[in-house]
């Protein structure tokens, strides 16, 4: 199957919403960066909640035949990333999405708005 990459996206950020992270952000950074198309945003209250999240995305993304590139940070559950190429999704334990305010390091992007 072929997605493109918006539907990865949804996809990502229907399966984190399933574990019910929080505060989901969507960056569409393809303007501003070479490295993917959208940035998806979230947090988790717990490093257990954390893992579970990014092993959400993990299995529809396996599911889908959406290839990951990389899996950073799984161990340790502070600030997960899973590079799914044209969509990385970062999971961040909740202190830590404050101390790194990744969105605002990339506030140049445009923010999708979901319904």
């Amino acid at each position: 199957m072929n997605l493109s990459p918006q539907e990865i996206m949804e996809l990502v950020v229907h399966a984190v919403e399933d574990k019910k992270a929080m505060n989901v952000v969507v960056l569409h950074v393809s303007e501003i960066s070479m490295v993917a198309d959208y940035f998806v945003i979230c947090s988790g209250n717990s490093d257990i909640q954390v893992q579970a999240i990014a092993t959400e995305a993990r299995k529809k993304a396996d599911a889908n035949g959406i290839r990951i590139r990389g899996l950073e940070g799984f161990d340790t559950a502070k600030w997960v990333l899973l590079d799914m190429g044209d969509v990385v999704l970062h999971v961040f334990h909740r202190d830590d999405r404050e101390y790194y305010n990744i969105e605002r390091i990339w506030s140049d992007a445009k923010v999708v708005e979901r319904i």
